[in-house]
C-alpha cells in the first residue's frame, strides 16, 4: 500500500460495508420493510462501492484516488438516508459511513484527516 491513508482507508470502506450489509439485511426484517426501500437500495449500493474501493486501496491502485472520491459521496447519501430513522442499525451505518467518507477523502487527496481506526 501507498501510505497510511490506502490502510484507513480499506479498513474503513470494509467496516462501512459489513454495516451496510447489516443495515440493509435488518432493514428487511423490519415490519414496515416496504417503507426502508430508500434505506436498503442505498445501503446496498455503498456496500458494493466500499467493497471494491478496498480492494483498489489495498492494491494501491492508481485509480484508487478517483473512486474514493466517488465513494465518498455515496458514504455521505447513505449516511443521510440512514440518519433519517432512528433504529440502532441505521444509526451505526450513520457513524460507519462518516468514517467512510472521512477516510476516502483522505486518500482521494482533499484534504480531511482519515481516523486511525473505526469504532465498529
Amino acid at each position: 500500500m501507498a501510505d497510511g491513508s490506502y490502510e484507513a482507508c480499506v479498513a474503513a470502506c470494509n467496516a462501512c460495508a459489513d454495516a451496510c450489509d447489516h443495515c440493509l439485511s435488518s432493514c428487511l426484517l423490519e415490519p414496515d420493510a416496504a417503507d426502508m426501500v430508500r434505506c436498503i437500495a442505498i445501503d446496498l449500493e455503498c456496500s458494493v462501492v466500499c467493497r471494491a474501493m478496498a480492494g483498489f486501496a489495498a492494491r494501491g491502485s492508481k485509480f484508487a484516488p478517483g473512486l474514493a472520491t466517488m465513494c465518498a459521496e455515496l458514504c455521505v447519501a447513505c449516511a443521510e438516508e440512514c440518519g433519517a430513522h432512528a433504529r440502532k442499525h441505521c444509526q451505526l451505518c450513520v457513524i460507519a459511513c462518516r468514517q467512510c467518507a472521512l477516510a476516502c477523502r483522505a486518500l482521494a487527496g482533499l484534504g480531511i484527516t482519515a481516523p486511525a481506526t473505526h469504532p465498529l
